[in-house]
């Protein structure tokens, strides 16, 4: 299974980014799929999930009505678009890929927010 972030770069605050995780290895419309986050020195965090079908989603507080998370089954890959973007959310981006019987986690990708 390979989970593969892209998207991640440097943009000054009030930006916008999309991030991408493209899935390999597993059958992604069987997987509830998420973003999380790491700051330096932090817990990683959630982000957004979306559910299997795409027909849910959920975010965290901190970035509700400026994150859209979305999943394209056809291409086996889940998007994050960010917008209106704060130096707060500068940190690492990590999909993840749930089922009950176990997770999966994407290497990465890098947000830096520039005040």
């Amino acid at each position: 299974v390979q989970l593969q972030a892209s998207g991640g770069g440097l943009v000054q605050a009030g930006g916008s980014l999309r991030l991408s995780c493209a899935a390999s290895g597993l059958r992604f419309s069987r997987y509830a799929m998420g973003w999380f986050r790491q700051a330096p020195g932090k817990e990683r965090e959630f982000v957004a999930a979306i559910s299997f079908s795409g027909g849910s989603t959920f975010y965290t507080d901190a970035v509700k009505g400026r994150f859209t998370i979305s999943r394209d089954i056809a291409k086996n890959t889940m998007y994050l678009r960010m917008n209106s973007l704060k130096p707060e959310d500068t940190a690492v981006y990590y999909c993840n890929a749930w089922q009950t019987w176990g997770d999966y986690w994407g290497q990465g990708t890098q947000v830096t927010v520039s005040s």
